[in-house]
């Protein structure tokens, strides 16, 4: 889709699309793993890991929406989008890290987020 646009993309194209399919990723990972937080028995405990989870999927979800935009682009906003999804795949990921022992969800979605934020990082340092 990227390469499909008229309009000029000024960055790494397999890149940006490896971000995109990355933070879609990680957006459906962490509202899954949200979901089964709530099925587990020790909800209370999962309480900051939850928020962590929906926080970070609506953040990525956000991410793939800007990433697809190539039109009147401006790095500035692209810039600002990626460094919100750094730190916020960067909190899920600790969250669910703390809890990936016990379930096997957050184990998951951990990895997912750490994929998403050194892919975030790496287009990062492109951007002028």
């Amino acid at each position: 889709m990227i390469r499909t646009t008229p309009a000029q993309v000024d960055l790494d194209h397999d890149l940006l699309a490896q971000v995109v399919e990355a933070a879609a990723a990680c957006a459906q990972a962490c509202t899954a793993c949200a979901d089964a937080c709530l099925s587990e028995d020790a909800v209370a405990d999962l309480r900051a890991c939850i928020r962590a989870d929906l926080d970070c999927a609506d953040i990525c979800a956000t991410t793939v929406r800007v990433l697809s935009r190539h039109t009147a682009y401006d790095a500035a906003i692209t810039r600002a989008q990626l460094q919100a999804c750094v730190t916020a795949c960067r909190s899920c990921g600790a969250h669910c890290e703390e809890h990936a022992g016990m379930h096997e969800h957050c184990r998951i979605c951990a990895e997912e987020c750490r994929t998403c934020e050194e892919l975030c990082r790496q287009l990062l340092t492109t951007i002028a």
